[in-house]
Protein backbone atom coordinates (compact mmCIF):
# COMPACT_ATOMS: atom_id res chain seq x y z
CA UNK A 1 0.00 0.00 0.00
CA UNK A 2 1.71 3.09 -0.83
CA UNK A 3 0.81 6.72 1.09
CA UNK A 4 1.65 10.08 0.54
CA UNK A 5 4.57 11.52 2.53
CA UNK A 6 2.26 13.88 3.83
CA UNK A 7 -0.73 11.79 4.83
CA UNK A 8 1.30 9.80 6.70
CA UNK A 9 3.35 12.57 8.31
CA UNK A 10 0.12 14.05 9.24
CA UNK A 11 -1.16 11.67 10.71
CA UNK A 12 1.99 10.89 12.79
CA UNK A 13 1.85 14.28 13.70
CA UNK A 14 -1.75 14.54 14.99
CA UNK A 15 -1.67 11.46 16.84
CA UNK A 16 1.56 12.82 18.77
CA UNK A 17 0.12 15.89 19.22
CA UNK A 18 -3.08 14.03 21.02
CA UNK A 19 -0.95 11.44 23.10
CA UNK A 20 2.50 13.92 23.87
CA UNK A 21 0.26 17.44 24.23
CA UNK A 22 3.01 19.45 23.44
CA UNK A 23 2.42 23.04 23.41
CA UNK A 24 2.17 24.60 20.56
CA UNK A 25 4.64 27.10 20.75
CA UNK A 26 7.19 23.96 20.47
CA UNK A 27 5.36 22.92 17.06
CA UNK A 28 5.51 26.56 15.95
CA UNK A 29 9.06 26.38 16.50
CA UNK A 30 9.26 22.54 15.01
CA UNK A 31 7.79 23.49 11.94
CA UNK A 32 9.01 26.69 11.29
CA UNK A 33 12.57 25.68 11.79
CA UNK A 34 11.75 22.33 9.22
CA UNK A 35 10.72 24.86 6.56
CA UNK A 36 13.68 27.36 7.30
CA UNK A 37 16.23 24.26 7.29
CA UNK A 38 14.86 22.47 3.76
CA UNK A 39 15.35 26.05 1.81
CA UNK A 40 19.27 26.20 3.74
CA UNK A 41 22.71 25.08 3.02
CA UNK A 42 22.09 22.16 4.93
CA UNK A 43 19.51 20.89 2.81
CA UNK A 44 21.70 18.43 0.79
CA UNK A 45 23.18 16.94 4.21
CA UNK A 46 19.66 16.73 5.60
CA UNK A 47 18.51 14.95 2.11
CA UNK A 48 21.86 12.68 2.25
CA UNK A 49 20.83 11.72 6.25
CA UNK A 50 17.12 11.07 5.27
CA UNK A 51 17.95 8.04 2.97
Amino acid sequence: MNVPLWLALLAVGCLGVKLIRPPWWLIAVLLLGGYLLADSVLAPVINTAAK
